[in-house]
């Protein structure tokens, strides 16, 4: 659970980045590396699009043999959506990042909110 807040992405990729360097098997570090700027990208979106001041994000890391889901969970249900390219805009890039790294994302519903996660091969 991190505080929502604009450390919470640095907070994120190093816990991602803790807990993936102690699979077993490992993670190739290009994935690791992967998986944590996925976290961060989602926590960041989390942070500015799904959170008001004093909420809390929880961050879940499931490996499995075929792959790494990572999930951020926030109060809001307002799913994310990929914005048109725009060379004009300075933010807006984050889900497209998502979408070219992960195998595959989406957004599922929560009772009080949502999560959206992402995997990544391994």
């Amino acid at each position: 659970m991190f505080l929502s807040d604009p450390e919470a992405a640095a907070r994120a990729r190093a816990y991602v980045r803790e807990l993936l360097r102690k699979e077993d098997p490992p993670l190739a570090d290009d994935a690791i590396d992967d998986v944590c700027l996925i976290a961060s990208e989602l926590v960041t979106n989390a942070y500015r699009y799904g959170t008001e001041p004093g909420d809390s994000l929880l961050v879940v890391v499931l490996p499995t043999l075929e792959h790494v889901r990572v999930e951020v969970h926030d109060p809001v249900r307002r799913r994310p959506q990929l914005r048109t390219d725009s060379d004009e805009r300075a933010r807006g890039r984050g889900l497209h990042i998502v979408d070219a790294l992960a195998a595959r994302w989406d957004v599922d519903d929560r009772p009080l909110g949502k999560a959206v996660w992402a995997e990544v091969a391994r």
